[in-house]
């Protein structure tokens, strides 16, 4: 089977494309053609998929990179066998062509409640915005094959699509947690808490305990966490591939995940939290539903309130003073990745469906 995949507005090296889908595709004996922007993030394309070049759909500037996916739609459809789009734009690019092979969306997120937080939609646009993508969602269930992370989108659908939730690989095994670096791990900005971590790290500073954050940055988060460096008040290594980012993972005190409470996160599962759990370190969250129900569930880390960095600390200072508490409580996060969270389990599944869709069966 030979497949192509589609982003215009995903980093080439998102994990859950390249790192978890296209590995899984390629692994099971597949040919991957990986459409990306790699020029505009500065990467390269890994040898083992073939990729094209696209633009960069960001923020206003996007006609140009969805005609650009269309034309090259257009001129690969009969040497394909199924198209793989990861992005609601792309929906323009492929609805309408006449004799294509099937096509796939996987809807990562809740579009319209996202387009809530994107500060460079200005507020009179939203609500027709927001329209627009429920409509183009409609159109894309009845034409096109749909795929979902979370289970929670299956409500903005009519029909029952099959899930394939963000996990992550599980390692065989982890060093227990340390006692004086926590981590971040993921998308930067003000909704996802970067003002809470740049005060965390302020608040640490006389602990001696240093704070890591990894991760691509808005425009309006950058000139914060520059500022946050340049100060020494903690270290920033900007966006990782995801194989080399979760190797930072290893050893840390703790994971934050310090999402505000909005729409588009409420039902929605915090990867970085499974990541957390599958390198065996206490996770530190704030209270969106699914991610207190995994802490809950696993006793794998604290809950603290929303914006509140002293509570963050607090959480920190503990783990750090209670060395048993800190392995076992990572220990348990890193047992329940490895049984019900471990990436192998749903890739034979999300491998299996597009062979059967690639070859005509439902």
């Amino acid at each position: 089977m030979h497949v192509l995949v589609m982003t215009v507005v995903h980093h080439p090296e998102d994990a859950r494309i390249l790192h978890r889908q296209i590995r899984a595709l390629v692994d099971a004996g597949h040919e991957v053609t990986y459409a990306a922007p790699f020029t505009a993030r500065g990467v390269t394309p890994r040898p083992w998929v073939t990729g094209v070049d696209l633009p960069r759909a960001a923020e206003r500037r996007r006609i140009a990179a969805i005609w650009a996916a269309r034309r090259l739609f257009k001129r690969m459809r009969g040497k394909v066998d199924l198209v793989l789009i990861h992005d609601v734009e792309l929906l323009l690019a492929v609805v309408g062509v006449r004799n294509r092979p099937p096509v796939v969306w996987d809807v990562h997120e809740d579009t319209p409640a996202t387009l809530s937080l994107k500060p460079w939609l200005p507020a009179f646009l939203r609500p027709p915005v927001r329209f627009l993508a429920r409509l183009l969602e409609g159109t894309a269930e009845r034409h096109l094959h749909l795929l979902l992370a979370e289970s929670a989108y299956a409500q903005r659908f009519k029909r029952q699509h099959l899930v394939v939730p963000n996990e992550t690989w599980v390692p065989d095994h982890v060093v227990p947690p340390g006692d004086d670096r926590v981590v971040y791990l993921g998308w930067l900005s003000e909704a996802r808490g970067v003002h809470e971590a740049v005060e965390v790290a302020r608040l640490l500073r006389p602990h001696r305990v240093s704070v890591e954050l990894i991760g691509y940055a808005d425009p309006q988060s950058r000139p914060l966490l520059t500022a946050a460096v340049n100060e020494g008040l903690l270290e920033w290594r900007d966006f990782m591939p995801n194989d080399e980012a979760l190797k930072r993972l290893d050893g840390a005190l703790a994971g934050l995940s310090l999402l505000h409470d909005e729409p588009n996160y409420r039902h929605s599962m915090p990867t970085k939290i499974v990541e957390y759990m599958a390198h065996g370190i206490p996770v530190i969250t704030t209270p969106s539903p699914r991610a207190v129900e995994l802490v809950e569930r696993y006793r794998c880390g604290t809950v603290v309130p929303w914006r509140d960095p002293a509570a963050v600390v607090q959480a920190i200072l503990h783990y750090r003073d209670n060395q048993e508490e800190r392995v076992h409580t990572g220990g348990r996060g890193y047992a329940a990745a490895r049984a019900y969270h471990h990436w192998p389990n749903s890739a034979r599944r999300f491998v299996a469906q597009l062979e059967a869709w690639a070859a005509g069966r439902e």
